[in-house]
């Protein structure tokens, strides 16, 4: 009898297991085949992506495609990112077959073709990324389930259609740099759950909807750069963090509301549009606030003393406007403040003193204004290649290099002030004196900017190379693509040889242009030449110069001349480019042991220098592979400043019981950003130290932070801390544990325990850095240098 019941059981789980395996089976055979199917559709592979798709390799593991842990083999994300989709011209319709799928990335496919009917079978859909695509005349709608749509860099014109009110689940929509024409839909503000709204960069018209009040969870919203007119609504009060409405046809007054609501905002962008009136007094209270620019505008009377209150203010961009009266003496309450453009108003009355207080500020534009009186020598106006005070015919005094008149006793120009000179104009009808008016305050309003001097105004010494705009264009055969190295972030690298025009010598150098038109690159260039002023390591990349200026067309033009750096950036070596094109004349290589550990420390030495050396302790903000770059000798210097920042000598850490809050909000780069960085905690060295420890463990296992193996609760840090005891080689880098081939077994033993043994101790300092609690993490850069230093001298000497 019991064997009866044993073998009945047997039966019953064996017809269990097979419906089971039909049923996923099935499901999962579905997925290999669209897979497959895909793959045959690719004409052109410049990535060689594809190569990892083939029946060797389960399709889960191949390069592009990430599995769900719910639906276990089931394929859930999908990146077809540059794959030169050229030989079907469209998405491939197999697709639809990925039941389960819920992330859909494309960029840089060619797609031409309209979208296939099959991808409105994805059920699961919550993610559609499509970049820098040539759709046709097409508007895809998709399921109420997605929660992320972005259609950014592509083609599409025509009306964006009415009906997005009923995407419920949207949370982020970008829509930027496409033809669209028309009204932004109305029904845009039932999207409750939107927390980004780009629809930058188009040729949009008509007035904002009022309904975008609506969305109180919007943090971000982008429609600059389009044909946009009328005026705010007021309901736009409700929505708080971040605007940016510039370059478009806006007019009327600021409304109060907008201001008065936003104490969260950190960036509000209103310029070059046609506002009149005050700036209201209720800016003050916008807490907050990191940038404000309401440039090039029609405002009228003086500057609001409540804008003091704005504490948090790095950038405040007030130039082509009509104010009037003297700076607040409230403003020295700036004390963040970097960058200050009041340049192009009829303001008046002395500079202040004040700007002693200012430690942080770089650049000052105060011309064309109405100032008169003594400049003062201290602050950020004793180096004239910061300031600009052109364009006030009353000033004297300053130092030399302003080359002012010298001031008499009353504080004056010697030759009585100039501040009351006036525009002597023949006696004419009020109608024809209007009209001279008229043109007058539209050639000042509306002209481009010009500098007064071809060569930039400023540089970081005068004992270094000058260079101008057109010196940097001609050199780089106009910013041509083959003298292109690099593009990411807020900059276009270019290799270029530069003459010194007076010992008429050769440079090669590296040429880093800010995209001037990407939200915060401004700033991300004055916060690189403040840091790089006054700093000087063997282990940092040396700046030659540094250029702003305009281009030929009258925009501004920002860029930093670099030394040259032979062998690129450790991000070229550790994950080489497969594509050779991008890449120039350098082949990839392979890093040794040695030579990875050399870099380490020689990026610990650099960031032991920033922290503990420098008269003001810096922290660098985004340490990676990308900003590392190797010379001719594969000496590591660590680059790229543009997130710097500067902090008091006596609090440089963050203390075990001191969690401080971020107004800014530094994030630094995904994967290398501290933990507590993402809960708002202030910058401090202790951030740097956690980027360093993750840094170290790409380093020598050669994976990414942000590698598709990595989810949940698994991490970088993880993976090693779980490995670093007897599984060393499982993580480690494949090709340091190669090359003994020829050695007898017990040598290829002994010297392989050994390197096992150095990169479980290396281990164990990228571990003890990259703690995910500062208070447990190693609170020192220069101990990890010093560990790093006695692993090279005693394991592999």
């Amino acid at each position: 009898m019991e064997i009866l019941v044993v073998k009945f059981i047997l039966a019953y789980l064996s017809v269990c297991s097979a419906v089971t395996l039909a049923c996923c089976g099935s499901s999962n055979e579905t997925d290999r085949l669209a897979l497959l199917a895909i793959k045959d559709q690719i004409m052109e592979d410049p990535h060689q992506i594809m190569s990892s798709w083939n029946e060797s390799v389960h399709f889960c593991m191949r390069r592009g495609v990430t599995c769900g842990r719910r639906h276990q083999q089931r394929v859930t994300r999908l990146e077809l990112q540059g794959q030169n989709l050229a030989g079907c011209g469209t998405i491939p319709p197999e697709i639809g077959s990925l039941s389960k799928l819920q992330q859909l990335v494309l960029q840089s496919n060619n797609l031409t073709e309209e979208i296939p009917p099959s991808l409105g079978t994805l059920s699961s859909l919550e993610a559609f990324a499509a970049y820098e695509e040539r759709f046709p005349h097409q508007y895809p709608i998709y399921h109420p389930r997605l929660k992320d749509f972005g259609f950014t860099q592509n083609q599409l014109d025509g009306s964006i259609p009415v009906g997005m009110g009923k995407w419920i689940n949207l949370q982020s929509l970008a829509m930027e740099d496409n033809n669209f024409t028309g009204d932004i839909p109305s029904d845009s503000g039932e999207l409750s759950r939107l927390a980004e709204l780009d629809f930058s960069a188009n040729e949009l018209t008509g007035s904002i909807p009022s309904s975008l009040g609506n969305l109180t969870k919007l943090g971000r919203l982008f429609l600059q750069r389009n044909n946009l007119q009328g005026i705010i609504p007021s309901s736009l009060g409700e929505i708080q963090r971040n605007w940016d409405l510039s370059y478009n046809n806006l007019s009327g007054t600021i409304p109060p509301k907008v201001l008065s609501l936003s104490s969260l905002s950190i960036y509000l962008n209103l310029s070059a549009n046609h506002f009149t009136g005050f700036l209201p007094m209720e800016v003050g209270k916008m807490t907050s606030l990191g940038e404000l620019d309401i440039s090039d505008n029609m405002l009228t009377g003086e500057l609001p003393s409540s804008l003091g209150n704005c504490e948090s203010l790095e950038v405040l961009h007030l130039q082509g406007n009509l104010f009037k009266g003297s700076i607040p003496s409230s403003m020295a309450a700036l004390r963040a403040i970097r960058d200050l453009d009041l340049s192009r108003n009829n303001l008046s009355g002395e500079i202040p003193q004040f700007s002693d207080d200012l430690v942080f500020l770089v650049n000052l534009n105060l011309s064309f204004n109405e100032f008169w009186g003594s400049v003062p020598t201290e602050g950020v106006l004793k180096n004239a290649s910061s300031i600009s005070i052109v364009g006030n015919t009353g000033l004297c005094g300053g130092i030399a290099n302003l080359q002012l008149p010298k001031c008499n006793s009353k504080g004056s120009t010697k030759g009585g002030s100039s501040r009351n000179l006036k525009l002597i104009v023949p006696l004419v009808s009020g109608l024809a004196f209007l009209g001279i008016a008229m043109a007058l305050s539209y050639f000042f309003l509306c002209s481009p900017r010009k500098n007064i001097e071809e060569t930039p105004r400023r540089t970081l010494t005068n004992t270094y190379l000058q260079v101008s705009y057109s010196t940097l264009q001609q050199a780089t055969g106009g910013f041509s693509s083959t003298n292109l190295i690099g593009v990411g972030g807020f900059r276009s690298v270019y290799k270029r040889v530069l003459t010194d025009k007076d010992d008429k010598t050769d440079q090669l150098v590296t040429v880093k242009v800010f995209d001037l038109l990407r939200h915060g690159a401004s700033k991300s260039f004055i916060v690189e030449c403040e840091t790089l002023r006054n700093i000087r390591h063997r282990n940092l990349v040396k700046i030659i110069t540094a250029c702003s200026s305009v281009d030929n067309h009258g925009n501004d033009f920002k860029a930093l001349v670099y030394e040259f750096m032979e062998n690129g950036s450790s991000e070229e070596w550790l994950h080489p480019p497969t594509d050779i094109e991008a890449i120039g004349d350098h082949t990839p290589k392979n890093l040794n042991l040695l030579q990875r550990l050399d870099i380490a420390i020689d990026v610990a030495f650099a960031v032991d220098y920033l922290h503990n050396h420098c008269e003001t302790p810096t922290v660098h903000c985004d340490l990676k592979p990308s900003n590392v770059f190797l010379n001719a000798e594969l000496t590591g210097h660590v680059s790229d400043f543009g997130l710097a920042r500067f902090l008091p000598p006596l609090s440089s850490n963050v203390s075990a019981n001191q969690t401080q809050t971020s107004s800014i909000g530094i994030r630094g780069t995904v994967g290398y950003a501290a933990q507590e960085y993402a809960m708002g905690s202030e910058v401090s060295t202790n951030g740097d130290v956690y980027s360093f420890g993750i840094l170290l463990l790409e380093i020598f296992t050669g994976k990414r932070p942000t590698d598709n193996m990595f989810s949940d609760n698994l991490n970088l840090h993880n993976f090693v801390k779980m490995a670093v005891l007897g599984r060393v080689s499982e993580i480690t880098d494949a090709p340091l544990l190669q090359g003994y081939t020829n050695e007898t077994p017990n040598q290829s033993s002994s010297n392989v325990q050994k390197i096992e043994t150095c990169l479980s101790s290396i281990y164990k300092i990228g571990i003890a850095c990259s703690v995910e609690s500062p208070r447990n993490r190693l609170q020192n850069i220069n101990d990890a240098a010093s560990e790093l230093q006695s692993i090279r001298n005693t394991r592999l000497a």
